[in-house]
C-alpha cells in the first residue's frame, strides 16, 4: 500500500492494454506531435478510460455523446474496437466484453481540438463526428450513453443544472450518464485535482477561469432529482486526486429485463 499526501492508495491504477493504447493513439500522429503525445499521456495515464471499459459501462453498439470531448480520445478508443481488432483478440479476461460497434458524437469548444480530432479520426467515418460548440447551447441529439469527464465545473451552477437537464432529455430510456467530477468536500485531494486541472487547461490553450465545484453529495442529489439512479465509483486509483465517477442510469423501458 502506497501513502501519498497522507492518503492511502490501495488500488492500482487501471491501465489500457498496450495493444489497445497503440491502436487508439497511432492515428494522432497525422495531427502532429502534440496531439500524439497528449493522446498517449492521457489514455495511458488517466484511469477513467480503462475504468469505463473494464467495468462495461459503455455497451456494444451504443450511441455515445462525449461532451467536452477535446481531441476525441473516447472516439479514438471506441473506434479501435471493431469486433475483430488485434486488441480485442487479446482483451483482458477479467474485463467486461469490449464495446465494439459504438459510435461517438463529440462536442468541443476549442477549434484546435476539433481540428485535431477530425484529422486524426477521419478514417472512422460515420462512427465518429465532432461538433465545434458550447455545451450550454449546442443541441445534443439522442444518445444511449453520455460521457462528461471533468467539464461541468467550468460553467456556473445554473448552467451545470441546465446541461444535466438537457442530458436527461437526450438520453434514451435506460440510458446512462457517465459524469466524472472532483469532490469539493475531499480536502487536499480536491485542491491537488484543481491545480493539475488548471495546468492541463493552460497547456491546451484554454484561458484560466473560475471553477464552480460542488461536493459529491450535491452532485448526487441533483442527478437523483432528475430521475437518475446513481452509483458512485472512485476514479482516482493510483493518483492523489479526488475524482469520482457518477454512473447515473435512467429507468429501463417497461418490460425490459434487468
Amino acid at each position: 500500500m502506497v501513502r501519498l499526501f497522507g492518503a492511502s492508495l490501495r488500488m492500482p491504477r487501471p491501465r489500457l492494454p498496450a495493444l489497445l493504447l497503440e491502436q487508439a493513439t497511432t492515428p494522432y500522429r497525422i495531427s502532429g506531435r502534440f496531439a500524439w503525445h497528449f493522446a498517449r499521456g492521457k489514455l495511458g495515464g488517466d484511469p477513467a478510460f480503462a475504468g469505463l471499459l473494464q467495468r462495461g459501462l459503455i455497451p456494444a453498439g451504443a450511441r455515445v455523446l462525449d461532451i467536452g470531448c477535446g481531441q476525441g480520445l473516447i472516439a479514438a478508443l471506441l473506434g479501435s474496437l471493431t469486433g475483430q481488432s488485434p486488441a480485442e483478440r487479446a482483451w483482458p479476461a477479467d474485463w467486461a466484453a469490449a464495446p465494439s460497434g459504438a459510435s461517438v458524437c463529440g462536442i468541443e469548444l476549442m477549434p484546435r481540438d476539433v481540428a485535431r480530432a477530425r484529422r486524426a479520426l477521419a478514417h472512422l467515418g460515420g462512427r465518429a463526428r465532432f461538433v465545434e460548440g458550447d455545451m450550454c447551447r449546442t443541441d445534443f441529439g439522442p444518445a444511449d450513453v453520455v460521457v462528461i469527464l471533468d467539464v461541468l465545473h467550468y460553467v456556473s451552477p445554473a448552467a451545470q443544472d441546465d446541461v444535466l437537464r438537457r442530458v436527461r432529455n437526450a438520453l434514451t430510456p435506460g440510458g446512462t450518464l457517465l459524469l466524472r467530477i472532483g469532490d469539493a468536500a475531499a480536502g487536499l485531494r480536491f485542491r491537488i485535482s484543481n491545480w493539475v486541472d488548471m495546468a492541463v487547461t493552460f497547456v491546451r490553450g484554454h484561458r484560466l477561469a473560475r471553477l464552480h465545484c460542488r461536493p459529491l453529495a450535491e452532485w448526487r442529489r441533483r442527478l437523483q432529482e432528475l430521475g437518475f439512479a446513481v452509483e458512485v465509483i472512485p476514479m482516482h486509483e493510483g493518483t492523489p486526486f479526488a475524482n469520482m465517477l457518477l454512473v447515473a442510469r435512467l429507468p429501463a423501458p417497461p418490460g425490459t429485463a434487468g
